[in-house]
């Protein structure tokens, strides 16, 4: 089992909050782990349990050059013992990059592939040539959204999230697989808004409804309208809003996923999208290895 510390809730205070009779608060799921942090930590956790049943000693998964998920996978089979291989979209750049120099220092066996051989890695062909390069290994997919990483995010949403009074829950949303966990976890409590990172992102719906299966949960949106160009793509604006954040309320932000959803938080406050006497809970899933 992976380390995990308790994280704070923290109340955001400034004019715009207190004229619309709103109260706005953050979970700093961020100071979960050290480098398992945010929602990553609740995508691995049953994941990492399911390959340790198996007796798998080996993790194989996918990731672009910046990844997230890379940067936790790796750090987490270092953690329990156990054998990482990233599967990484383009070719390689030396020097590496803060996050790959990273994964490869906690142990992760990196293999570069054209961004042409990368679309195909969820097809049956490609996976078997990975099992004959590399052998036997879990499979994790682009982002570990799976079954089991739904799993762990419903269990953050019915251990950490339904014991805080809020009316909605606001998160950001890349393979949508943390937000159907949590819409799964509170089976219809607060409403969830996810806020998009991809461009044309409203394809992630229907993904969600087919993630959550049975329980399709209707009380949730996504927001498509704060993804700034597209994932990982930052602008002036963007980075001006994450050094205001930080000095206005301490809060440190990633570009990729929480400050788009931050700056979607604060837009839709403008609009008067919540109603007056609405308790929103913004979820800080990580990811700050970003800004490192």
């Amino acid at each position: 089992m992976l380390n995990y510390t308790e994280t704070p809730v923290i109340e955001l205070e400034n004019e715009l909050f207190k004229s619309s009779e709103l109260k706005i608060l953050a979970k700093r799921e961020d100071l979960n782990h050290p480098y398992v942090s945010g929602n990553k930590w609740w995508k691995l956790k049953y994941n990492l349990e399911e390959a340790q049943r198996l007796g798998q000693h080996t993790l194989l998964t996918f990731g672009g050059a910046f990844s997230n998920h890379i940067y936790a996978t790796a750090a987490a089979c270092k953690e329990l013992g156990l054998k990482s291989i990233g599967i990484i979209r383009g070719e390689k750049v030396l020097p590496l990059n803060p996050t790959l120099f990273f994964a490869r220092s906690c142990g992760m066996e990196l293999h570069f592939i054209s961004r042409e051989a990368y679309r195909q890695k969820i097809t049956g062909g490609f996976r078997e040539q990975l099992h004959q390069h590399f052998g036997d290994f879990y499979l994790l997919p682009e982002g570990g959204t799976n079954a089991f990483a739904i799993s762990g995010c419903a269990e953050f949403a019915r251990k950490k999230i339904e014991t805080i009074e809020c009316t909605h829950v606001c998160l950001p949303v890349g393979t949508g697989g943390t937000l159907a966990g949590i819409v799964a976890g509170l089976q219809g409590g607060a409403k969830v808004i996810g806020f998009s990172v991809l461009k044309n992102g409203s394809f992630l719906k229907e993904e969600i409804k087919s993630q959550l299966g049975f329980f399709m949960g209707s009380n949730w949106e996504i927001q498509t309208d704060y993804h700034f160009g597209g994932y990982a793509k930052q602008t002036p604006e963007l980075n001006q809003f994450i050094l205001q954040v930080k000095q206005q309320h301490n809060l440190p932000l990633d570009p990729v996923y929480t400050a788009k959803m931050m700056f979607g938080v604060f837009d839709l406050l403008k609009k008067k999208f919540f109603p007056k006497g609405s308790t929103v809970l913004i979820l800080h899933t990580g990811g700050l290895q970003a800004t490192h």
